[in-house]
């Protein structure tokens, strides 16, 4: 069991969340409240990423999903997008061996086609190597977009459909959702936005529909442990009824206990 920090919610394994999606905010801010270039605070949000994976792992969570580069960041300046570029090649080029090490899968969801063929070489690489892996999955969402993730689903049914291999009114809720880049994950059970800000921002659409959301007020970079442990330990005390009364859920949760 991991020790709460409060002492009042503890996180058990039972607890736990299988899968945790984060939008990581407030990069720019962290580096400009310390009269820093934009790019200084990215990279320092890389070690907020190496914390918050280890920290997932150590508790237990299945899957981990990072918000790294929106569909909409490439209106961004252009010199820090080319920074952005630099730092997440540097990034796969030094991390993957250690996630290899620790046992951990690296998947790359979005649309690679606007990156360089050297990034978009090296993320191949990345998940081959770490493909075998079964302590946690990491992904990263690059160039992604909920709209655009929706979008593909449905061009990938009409084609079916296009092909006769489908018919329009056989395509069910299920159909969409395998889909999409990661239809055959678990569902995200908590979101994490930090910076303060309260939106999802395009990201896993179809997927939030009964997530768990957790607002953190700290900007990525300072995004540590106990940041991440406060958010586990907030899930913790959610009670999550899926359209369910109190009422069916202890009962269900009795008829599981006398089943045991």
């Amino acid at each position: 069991m991991t020790e709460s920090l409060s002492a009042n919610i503890p996180v058990t394994a039972a607890s736990t969340p299988r899968h945790v999606a984060i939008i990581m905010d407030g990069n720019n801010r962290w580096a400009k409240l310390r009269r820093l270039a934009g790019v200084a605070g990215h990279k320092a949000g890389v070690n907020a990423v190496r914390s918050t994976v280890e920290t997932c792992a150590q508790n237990g969570v299945e899957v981990l999903t990072l918000f790294a580069f929106s569909s909409e960041n490439w209106r961004r300046p252009k010199d820090e997008v080319s920074a952005l570029m630099r730092l997440f090649l540097m990034a796969l080029e030094r991390e993957v061996r250690k996630l290899h090490r620790n046992n951990i899968r690296l998947r790359i969801i979005g649309d690679r086609s606007a990156f360089n063929d050297k990034l978009q070489a090296h993320m191949a690489r990345a998940e081959e190597l770490t493909a075998g892996n079964t302590r946690m999955t990491l992904v990263i969402a690059a160039n992604y977009g909920g709209h655009w993730d929706i979008t593909q689903a449905a061009q990938s049914l009409a084609r079916d459909v296009q092909n006769g291999l489908l018919q329009p009114g056989d395509i069910t809720d299920e159909h969409l959702q395998k889909r999409l880049c990661i239809g055959d994950l678990p569902m995200p059970d908590l979101l994490i936005r930090t910076a303060g800000e309260q939106r999802i921002s395009n990201f896993l659409l179809w997927h939030l529909a009964y997530t768990e959301f957790h607002f953190s007020n700290v900007f990525w970079p300072d995004f540590d442990e106990r940041e991440m442990l406060a958010a586990l330990e907030a899930y913790a005390g959610r009670k999550r009824r899926f359209g369910q009364t109190d009422d069916q859920l202890e009962k269900a949760a009795a008829t599981g206990s006398e089943s045991k």
